[in-house]
């Protein structure tokens, strides 16, 4: 009998698959197949659970009542189909949701798991593995307590699906989830399989640069890559020096630069470009290291053991003889010193804006003579150095100086600091351009206001490169003589030792914050913060926040605020614990501060949890203020994928609370800033019209953010956004609040003579850590309107500057395939002419008209006689002759012709230094024919090193232009005055006044 029921079996299985594929149609139950599990025979198990996978995908409602059948036979070690029976219930719990345990069975069923099929249970399937296998090597790698050791059997799937990557050519995909999984091993095989390494390369640092937001981990992957681009047939050193900076290694850099310069003409320029883009993406800290590095090699020339050293040798100096070949290494290093200094790149960027400075003072003229308001005075002040920022023209203060005469205490120090952002840059000449304003050994009797303006304004100049003036302003700081030169002073001080860390002036910061002056104390925070800048020094946090939580000012703590926020910039993670305990703290401002670290710490990650956070924040604190800057913050860390932004903030937009709105109009200008988005703009006109006051200034001041450098061409709203800010500066029934934002919009719109955009991010890709810390500041004017002047730290100049091997300009033609006006400025306002009004006639009375009437009728007679011979010739004299009807066709032919517009060619040659718009950057090439070949592609703009391919012919350097050196003086004595300032060829300087 067993025999036969053997036989049978065995025939069913041979005839089975035929059988299933004819009747599958026709079965419209389950019941039979199941009832088979309960068969003592093994074949007809077997053939049970090869049928039931078969039809678990129509059928699993009535499987699932019997899954635990199937579940026993997996469990049995005796029974030969243990892993099919493990697939079944896999495919069962999928369809019941239970996704943990369908994955549990799936890894019991080895090999039978196809990770090759596209099935729906297949792929998700394959993605709960990767989930859970990512989070138990990330819990691994962090040194998790209580974490199981991987399972073999779920590392085997996952292997199995990089392969299937690999084979497939799916390199990108193998890529990305290696980098999730952990898996350096299958990073590097993926890269080095790929067939494209160096584009691949480039791809991999992208996606680290921009998505890794574990920066322990992104270090790890920084280091792989550095070594992969080094084991490059041509090492890519840009690159690789782009990683070094992230990975914090500046003698890794120093070798570099010392390589390259010591090889031939072709690596020493390398060396330069590299230099150019190590000032635009680096710390001062950073570049101040790697100069230390490379200071070392400088050429030095061998003494001879013999020479004697007399007092006569010692008087007279004798200069030290190189080789030509030391001679030119020693010339390439002080090159390379300048540049990494930044003197190279800030004069060529003042030459730049110098050059091309298309403000139009037209448009503060009808400001200034619109307004009323003290308030709408120091914005109009604001405005005029935002369009003129490192234009070094102050044109409209000299044009304008009864007017600007009247600011008076703290808007004296506002007006006297935007003489910093107007000269920025202007370095080597700063302290005498500013010497007027700056404190005197004799004590002045005045309040201090244009001396605390002074020193902000020599910060505002030196800001992220003071080298030269931090020593200058510590002093000066130590001498302050009252609290409003001491706030200028740490304010200048905070921005020119930026990132710096100089113990020093930590040390003086912390002493004027102690003295718990509201004043002094405000700005002393924050200059502690910017000083300890990206440092997260625990000695900085625990002092901040522990005073923040002592004082009784509500002026120092909001400056604290700040200064925590910029301590730990850039940190990621490591700030978590930090805001945890902020957010916690009863005090609404050491919760806005823990808004402001979030915002500071993740700044361009779009890290989704810390983005939870602050909307979590943004609709549950019970404070305005904290609300408003959690939605703030979303804008920092939401700038590198801007379309995100208006789809996050979209709801915030349209919250009951103002506050609210308010913050989500500023995340956009901050998220957007220069991109034009439509989205952005769309969610800004309604607010606009907001019936709240600073609702519509902050909307008037993103809308400027987003849309700076438009034209009508890129963003059709930028026409009509320009006449609302005039609309509103002129309407007199207008809030000031609003006003205010609308006269800094028209500076913003316009900033840099139209020749800067904002941007967070520079051209490498780095976070533009100058420009981000600059719009922290400014969200500040909320409270403090001097904090404004630092949004110039976010202009970028858009240029394309091309340099030879000498570092100067030579005379190169770039060709834009745009029609000119496209990216062209707006055209200037025109002066409206007055209308000459009619004279009204004055009443006459009616004895003087018969009087008048009768002197008419006599010397009318008297005249007739005279007149009667020549009538008839004058009557004839005074008929014109009628023109032939052929001239007047030639007459309209050639008016015709004289108003028809001439057609617009379709590009535009464009010469060096270039004003070229982030938007243009794609039309933009190197003219036919060029003498020139450029070390990097000029799509990417900025600072360009060229190499010229005509050795045999000299070239043609462009003549530099000369900045204003005149230092004007605003509050004087009685009369306003100039002093003129004279270089003398020595450069020592003698000033005279003279009155206006």
């Amino acid at each position: 009998m067993t025999r036969i029921v053997a036989r049978f079996v065995s025939v069913m299985l041979k005839v089975a698959p035929q059988y299933c594929e004819t009747s599958k149609m026709s079965i419209t139950s389950a019941v039979g197949v199941i009832a088979l599990l309960d068969e003592p025979n093994v074949l007809l198990k077997e053939f049970a659970l090869q049928k039931l996978n078969e039809i678990v995908d129509e059928f699993w409602p009535e499987i699932a009542d019997s899954v635990e059948k199937i579940e026993i036979l997996h469990e049995d070690k005796s029974f030969p189909q243990r892993e099919l029976a493990a697939l079944v219930v896999s495919k069962v719990y999928h369809h019941l949701g239970s996704f943990e345990d369908s994955l549990t069975y799936a890894l019991g069923a080895g090999n039978l798991f196809d990770v090759m099929s596209n099935s729906e249970y297949v792929q998700t399937t394959i993605a709960k593995c990767m989930d859970f296998y990512s989070q138990q090597k990330v819990a691994l790698a962090e040194g998790t307590q209580d974490v199981k050791p991987i399972d073999s059997r779920l590392e085997g799937i996952v292997n199995r699906m990089f392969q299937r990557c690999l084979d497939d050519g799916q390199y990108k995909q193998a890529i990305g989830i290696a980098i999730e999984t952990r898996r350096m091993d299958v990073f590097r095989r993926a890269i080095l399989e790929s067939g494209d390494i160096p584009g691949m390369l480039h791809y991999c640092l992208k996606v680290c640069l921009e998505l890794l937001q574990h920066r322990q981990f992104r270090n790890v992957v920084l280091r792989c890559l550095v070594d992969m681009y080094r084991e490059l047939a041509t090492p890519d050193y840009v690159s690789m020096c782009q990683c070094l900076i992230f990975l914090d290694d500046p003698l890794a850099v120093s070798d570099i630069l010392d390589k390259l310069v010591h090889g031939d003409q072709d690596s020493t320029l390398m060396a330069y470009q590299i230099a150019f883009d190590l000032y635009e993406s680096a710390t001062q800290q950073f570049l101040a290291r790697v100069l230390q590095a490379l200071k070392p090699t400088t050429i030095v020339p061998p003494v001879a053991a013999d020479e004697e050293k007399t007092e006569e040798s010692k008087e007279v100096k004798v200069e030290p003889v190189l080789s030509p070949k030391d001679e030119l290494m020693k010339k390439r290093l002080d090159r390379l010193v300048t540049i990494l200094g930044g003197e190279l790149s800030i004069e060529l960027h003042l030459q730049f804006l110098i050059r091309n400075n298309k403000s139009d003072l037209l448009i503060l003229k009808q400001t200034k003579d619109a307004i009323r308001v003290s308030v709408c005075h120091t914005a109009t002040v604001i405005a005029n150095a935002f369009m003129h920022s490192g234009t070094t023209s102050d044109q409209f203060l000299r044009d304008n100086l009864d007017w600007l005469s009247r600011a008076t205490n703290w808007a004296k120090l506002t007006a006297t600091a935007s003489l910093g952002v107007i000269h920025r840059g202007h370095e080597k000449e700063a302290l005498a351009l500013m010497a007027a304003y700056l404190p005197r050994e004799v004590a002045a009797t005045s309040a201090g206001f244009s001396e605390g303006g002074g020193l902000y304004a020599l910060g505002l100049i030196h800001a992220n490169h003071g080298a030269n003036i931090t020593d200058y302003l510590l002093q000066q700081l130590k001498e302050a003589s009252n609290e409003v030169i001491r706030h200028g002073g740490c304010l200048g001080l905070g921005l020119a030792s930026m990132g710096t860390q100089r113990a020093d002036v930590y040390e003086q910061l912390k002493f004027h914050l102690y003295q718990d002056d509201a004043v002094t104390g405000e700005a002393a925070g924050m200059a502690m913060g910017l000083t300890m800048l990206g440092s997260r020094s625990q000695q900085a946090i625990e002092d901040m926040v522990s005073y923040a939580q002592e004082t009784q000012h509500e002026k120092i703590m909001r400056g604290l605020a700040v200064g925590i926020a910029l301590t730990m910039y850039g940190r990621l993670e490591e700030a978590d614990d930090l805001v945890d305990t902020l957010a916690k703290d009863k005090d609404p401002i050491l919760r806005r501060a823990a808004m402001h670290t979030l915002a500071l710490a993740y700044c361009g990650t779009g890290n989704n949890q810390a983005v939870r956070k602050l909307l979590h924040v943004a609709v549950s604190d019970v404070n305005d203020d904290v609300r408003r800057a959690a939605v703030t913050a979303l804008g920092f860390l939401l700038f590198r994928n801007p379309e995100q932004c208006p789809s996050v903030v979209s709801l915030l937009a349209e919250s009951y609370n103002p506050h609210v709105r308010y913050g989500a109009a500023m995340a956009l200008g901050i998220a957007c800033a220069g991109t034009g988005l439509k989205e952005a703009v769309a969610l800004l006109e309604p607010m606009m019209n907001d019936p709240v006051n600073y609702v519509r200034q902050g909307a008037l001041l993103a809308s400027a953010l987003v849309l700076v450098q438009h034209t009508e061409f890129t963003s059709s709203k930028v026409k009509d956004i320009r006449q609302l800010y005039a609309k509103v500066i002129g309407d007199k029934h207008e809030d000031v609040m609003a006003k205010f934002g609308a006269i800094l919009a028209q500076g913003i719109i316009d900033a840099g003579g139209r020749n800067v955009t904002i941007s967070l991010q520079s051209r490498t890709g780095h976070t533009n850590m100058s420009a981000v810390v600059g719009l922290m500041i400014f969200t500040q004017y909320w409270y403090w309107f001097p904090s404004s002047l630092c949004l110039s730290l976010a202009f970028a100049p858009t240029a394309i500057i091309g340099l030879n091997s000498d570092l100067k300009m030579p005379k190169v033609e770039y060709r834009s395939n745009a029609k000119p006006s496209v990216y062209a400025p707006p055209p200037l306002l025109e002066e409206k002419k007055r209308e000459e009004k009619e004279r009204v006639t004055a009443a006459v009375l009616s004895i003087t008209a018969r009087a008048k009437r009768r002197e008419a009728a006599q010397s009318k007679t008297s005249q007739a006689a005279s007149s009667g011979a020549t009538g008839a010739a004058a009557e004839k004299m005074e008929v014109d002759e009628q023109p032939s009807a052929e001239k007047i066709a030639e007459d309209k032919k050639l008016k015709e012709e004289k108003e028809k517009p001439k057609e617009e060619p379709n590009f535009e040659i464009l010469s060096n230094p270039a004003r070229v718009v982030r938007q243009q950057l794609k039309v933009v090439h190197m003219a036919e024919n060029s003498k020139y070949i450029p070390l990097k592609d000029i799509g990417i703009g900025g600072i360009i090193v060229m190499r010229y391919g005509q050795t045999d012919q000299p070239e043609e350097l462009v003549e530099p232009v000369a900045g204003l050196m005149n230092s004007l003086y605003m509050f004087g004595w009685g009369k306003l005055k100039f002093i003129s300032v004279h270089f003398c060829s020595n450069g020592s300087q003698s000033g005279g006044r003279s009155g206006t």
